[in-house]
């Protein structure tokens, strides 16, 4: 984001998935942007920009945030996961197979935003029945599944029955 010479940059420090990044932003930067185009992290999607679907959705100090709707320099000084970093450690290694798996996933658009949702579900809630799961990713919207692939896979992922690919 090119900053304008009346608009003084801001600092921020902030750990993104284990490493800890130093950059200087403009203070109207949101967290999505930050990481896809400061960091390359393009993982995290920017679909409609007013933290309705999703695809954006990151973690901040382990909270669901909507990082279209979040300002990087809001950011400073927090711990934000990724689903890069959360495919890098594994934590979503079972939940990606599942996906695979279940055909949860064909465009792959809602995929990200989808994973960490439910990688934040199974943390709070390990073994959630299937209106849980619902209720879960029902703030993030998928256009080409129709959702029971995704629930489904979910619950394989929650009951160890995930299929291998």
């Amino acid at each position: 984001m090119t900053v304008s010479p009346d608009e003084p940059e801001v600092v921020v420090r902030l750990t993104v998935n284990g490493a800890a990044e130093t950059r200087s932003v403009s203070p109207r930067q949101h967290l999505a942007d930050f990481l896809r185009d400061e960091l390359g992290l393009t993982g995290t999607h920017v679909g409609c920009e007013h933290g309705v679907c999703g695809a954006c959705t990151v973690l901040v100090d382990g909270d669901i945030v909507r990082s279209c709707l979040m300002l990087a320099v809001q950011a400073d000084g927090a711990v934000v996961d990724t689903v890069e970093g959360l495919s890098d450690s594994g934590e979503i290694a079972v939940l990606q197979q599942t996906f695979l798996a279940r055909n949860a996933l064909q465009c792959g658009f809602c995929t990200p935003g989808m994973l960490v949702t439910a990688a934040d579900l199974l943390r709070s809630v390990p073994e959630p029945t299937r209106e849980e799961v619902r209720e879960a990713i029902s703030a993030n919207y998928c256009r080409c599944t129709g959702y029971h692939a995704i629930v489904d896979a979910v619950m394989a992922a929650a009951h160890g029955t995930e299929q291998k690919p």
